[in-house]
């Protein structure tokens, strides 16, 4: 048995902000002047990021008219983790029916395809709660009482690739396996107002999205793709630079300047051992779909697997317009992808990367099927 995905759909809040309106609620909000306000500004212009969308409007609105945070320039008193977590309720149900919607519209789904759904696994460390979010998807959608959930928990940016395992793993052992995935983040629920390194780099890349894709047994007519292999490997040495914990006032984001490093130095010897339990190299793979956790981090992938800018489009186009929405973000790119494909690609390959806490590396192997073609 194999497992392929079928489509991606993707969605984002109505909030939508170009960098230098977000830029300006920073400076004020972390109290800079000078050349911490230059410095901050130069990250920006840097970030590879032209926008990013929220569930909150305060990002760009005038502090009289902040709906989220109190109206004053250091937000103070600065929310706790209770009304954080009572928007991410609010909130990230709505997204993820929008990207469950625009899955359906994406594959072309019949009229109840919710009857076919076997299993559905929910992606989220930005927010949690119980009855959670996988059991509201089941009844919104009308899903039967009987599907079986998992839900994958703050794992960070290489949540998806898990939520693939698990849909891979649960498709070649049950036939007739229709697995949902849906991912949800809102990370900008968690801006952290103490200008340290940590906070700085985190305010300037990180976004709220949502990805929903089915994983089958089956193919459908047109592009598919096959999930021909996964490879993880954790490089410890990069434990303290990447982390995520739970503080008082919201989610807190250890990410540290030395990131790209770390990757890079493990990236090469990952991608050689996924390729060859696949019996393949480097030169065998057509189209890339990196997790774009930063621009850097782009850069020094594309170094270390020697590949071209050109080659790692689809996640600067992602970043560019999106910024690093954590575990949809992979989605995302993967969905450009899916879209640029034709019959010409039948046979080709996909090698996907993702990186989080641990600090966690992931690889994929993907081959493109184009059924229905002469």
């Amino acid at each position: 048995m194999e497992s392929n995905i079928l489509g991606i759909g993707t969605a984002t809040p109505a909030h939508r902000f170009c960098q230098s309106e977000i830029l300006g609620f920073m400076i004020k909000a972390h109290g800079l002047t000078g050349k911490d306000a230059t410095r901050l500004e130069a990250l920006y212009r840097a970030s590879g990021i032209r926008y990013r969308h929220s569930v909150l409007d305060d990002y760009g609105a005038a502090v009289d008219d902040f709906t989220f945070y109190p109206k004053n320039e250091r937000l103070e008193p600065f929310p706790t983790i209770s009304p954080r977590m009572e928007r991410y309720r609010q909130e990230a149900l709505p997204l993820c029916l929008e990207a469950v919607s625009n899955l359906e519209k994406a594959i072309g789904l019949k009229a109840n395809w919710q009857e076919e759904i076997t299993h559905l696994v929910t992606v989220s460390c930005t927010g949690m709660y119980a009855p959670g979010l996988d059991l509201e998807l089941l009844k919104q959608l009308g899903l039967t009482g009987d599907v079986q959930r998992t839900a994958i928990n703050f794992m960070g940016c290489y949540a998806a690739f898990n939520a693939m395992k698990v849909a891979d793993n649960i498709c070649r052992s049950h036939n007739g396996a229709q697995v949902l995935v849906v991912c949800v983040e809102l990370c900008t629920l968690h801006f952290q107002n103490q200008p340290t390194e940590d906070n700085l780099l985190a305010n300037a890349l990180f976004a709220d999205g949502a990805a929903a894709m089915l994983i089958s047994g089956k193919k459908k007519n047109g592009v598919n793709l096959t999930l021909a292999n996964f490879h993880c490997d954790v490089d410890t040495t990069g434990e303290n630079d990447m982390a995520w914990q739970i503080g008082d006032f919201g989610f807190e984001m250890k990410l540290s300047s030395y990131v790209p490093d770390i990757i890079k130095g493990g990236i090469s010897k990952l991608t050689q051992k996924l390729l060859r339990q696949h019996g393949g190299s480097e030169a065998t793979v057509d189209y890339f779909a990196i997790h774009p956790g930063g621009k850097r981090i782009l850069e020094a992938i594309e170094e270390a697997v020697g590949i071209k800018k050109e080659q790692n489009w689809a996640a600067y186009e992602t970043l560019r317009e999106f910024g690093n929405m954590s575990s949809p973000t992979v989605l995302f790119v993967l969905k450009r992808i899916m879209e640029s494909l034709s019959e010409k690609d039948d046979g080709k390959k996909v090698l996907s990367f993702a990186f989080g806490p641990g600090l966690t590396l992931e690889s994929m192997l993907l081959e493109i099927n184009v059924e229905g073609h002469a």
